[in-house]
């Protein structure tokens, strides 16, 4: 037998081994990704709630909350497929997104602000077409 290592390797040449990715790793992103769903359903169901009851100012605001649920739909499709692809490449930048849910955010405001002011510009113009 040979006294000689089984792996030589070449004198400042380093050796790539595979790294193993956890599966805790997939179960966390499947987890936030059904989190932003929950947000989601949570949203839609403000807005068909208001659709569905609601007056004039509220079918209006139900198409803004419409629409922040469906654009967090698609953000957490998106969020989910690109973390994926990375754990599955091992890539080894971060996976946080900054801009994602603060854009979210920013919607969900506008979103809150429409209904505030339709509802004011409703109730100031029932309130005036009351008092001659």
């Amino acid at each position: 037998m040979s006294s000689q290592p089984l792996l030589q390797t070449a004198p400042g040449k380093r050796i790539a081994l595979p790294t193993r990715v956890e599966p805790k790793v997939y179960f966390a992103n499947e987890r936030t990704f059904l989190s932003w769903l929950n947000f989601s359903v949570i949203v839609g169901a403000l807005a068909v709630g208001m659709l569905n009851f609601g007056d004039k100012a509220a079918k209006i605001s139900a198409f803004f909350f419409t629409g922040v649920a469906v654009a967090t739909l698609i953000y957490a499709l998106r969020t989910y497929h690109w973390r994926a692809k990375s754990i599955r490449t091992r890539g080894q930048a971060g996976f946080d997104d900054r801009f994602g849910p603060t854009v979210l955010a920013v919607l969900l405001l506008v979103a809150v602000c429409a209904n505030f002011g339709l509802r004011i510009a409703e109730s100031s113009k029932n309130s005036g077409s009351k008092h001659p």
